[in-house]
Order: C-alpha cells, then structure tokens, then sequence
C-alpha cells in the first residue's frame, strides 16, 4: 500500500449536476489523504475557486453554462499556482476533450468510471503523472488522425532509441520511478529523457506525450524496442 501524504491532496469539484457534486464530494472526503475545499456550477465559478482555494487537484467536467471546461482549463493554466486538472467525461465530447489537452488538463476519466478509478486518477495527477481512460484515449486519437500532427514516421525520426522507449513506457502509464526500474537507468535520466521527448515533439506536458505515443503506434503491448541497457555494451 503506498505512502500516504503528510497532508491530504486538497481537491476541488467542478460539475454543474449537484448530485453528481455531491456524490464526488463525499466519496473523496471519505479518503484519509484526500479532501475537497471547494465545488464550483460553471467554468467561471471553476476559475474563482482554483484562484481562492488553490486546491492541489481540480476535477473539471467539461459541458458547462456559462463557461466550458476547456476554456476554463485554459485560463487556470495560465494562473499560478495552479491545480492539475483531472477531466471527467463521456463519449459525446470528443472535440472538446482534445480541446482540453491543449489547454492543460493532465488526465481524463470517464463520469462512470469506477470510484476507486476516480481517487486513483486524482492521487496520480498529484504526483505529476498523466492518467487516460484507456476509451477516452482512443477517441482522442480518432479525433487527432481526422486532422493529425506531424507523420507518425517524421515524429519518430527526432527522437533516440532511448527516448522512444521511455515514451513507449510512459504511454502506458508507468511512472518515473517504474520506468527507471524497468530500464536499469536512473530515476533523474528519466526526467531528463522525459524533458528531451517535450522539447523534441513540441508536447505541453506529460498527457500531450501519451496521446502522441498512441498515434505513433508506441502504446501497444509488444511495440517496446529491445535495446541494449545504458552501460551496456552495443551489440556487434
């Protein structure tokens, strides 16, 4: 069982359904290291609450009155500090949840995903970690290949070996420190693996790369290239 923090991950809840709210609210104050500090009706009540309660996690549906979510999103992350915004959504929301990667969400569930999902997802996103419904993910790559970024082929071209196979990694959602584990290196060469794979495919962030690594082709089991381990030798 992991450690829990010395202080409880501070949570806000934005939906405009109050049973949905309600039912949030009091399945995450039922966490020792989770607590809600706030819940806001629409985008603009979002953007009050992340400025006045700074909550560390922001739950963020995304079809609101009066402002949506994406654009919601896009104005707290351009505050400071800012909460990690961890989206629940359905399947009829496809433009706006690419909308959102954009904006600076870090993760995307779906409203009747699982409640152990749901605090998981809100655990993960504090720790700097991106979490995709795996049905989420694949709409939003459909959505992406309808107007898609640079070729799969060129994108894989700016990256190493090395790089390729952190991303594969972090496609399928293993942390830094599982990822270090899984390749004998160093928990600080995969920061600085993960920084490169940033810089070199223009990605905001940590979700941006997951998306990129489904329409690579990097996120299938069995695509993780073998290679020699750093230290290693190279094969002859």
């Amino acid at each position: 069982m992991p450690e829990l923090p010395t202080s409880p991950i501070t949570v806000g809840v934005v939906d405009d359904q109050p049973l949905l709210v309600s039912a949030f609210v009091a399945l995450i104050d039922n966490q020792p290291d989770l607590h809600v500090v706030g819940t806001a009706a629409d985008g603009e009540q979002a953007v009050t609450l992340a400025a006045r309660a700074r909550p560390d996690v922001l739950l963020m549906d995304l079809r609101m009155p009066v402002l949506d979510g994406v654009e919601a999103t896009r104005r707290i992350a351009r505050a400071a500090p800012r909460p990690r915004i961890l989206v629940l959504t359905t399947f009829n929301v496809d433009e706006l949840v690419t909308g959102a990667i954009g904006a600076g969400a870090r993760g995307f569930l779906l409203k009747d995903a699982d409640p152990g999902v749901v605090l998981d997802g809100i655990r993960a996103v504090h720790r700097g970690e991106a979490v995709l419904d795996p049905a989420v993910t694949g709409h939003v790559v459909a959505a992406l290949q309808q107007a898609p970024p640079p070729a799969a082929a060129e994108l894989a071209g700016r990256l190493t070996a090395r790089e390729t196979e952190v991303l594969a990694l972090v496609a399928r959602g293993a942390s830094n420190a599982e990822i270090a584990a899984e390749l004998f290196i160093a928990e600080t060469t995969v920061k600085t693996h993960i920084g490169n794979l940033l810089l070199k495919l223009a990605a905001r962030d940590r979700v941006a790369l997951v998306v990129l690594a489904h329409t690579m082709g990097l996120a299938r089991p069995g695509t993780l290239p073998s290679l020699p381990r750093d230290g290693d030798p190279p094969s002859a």
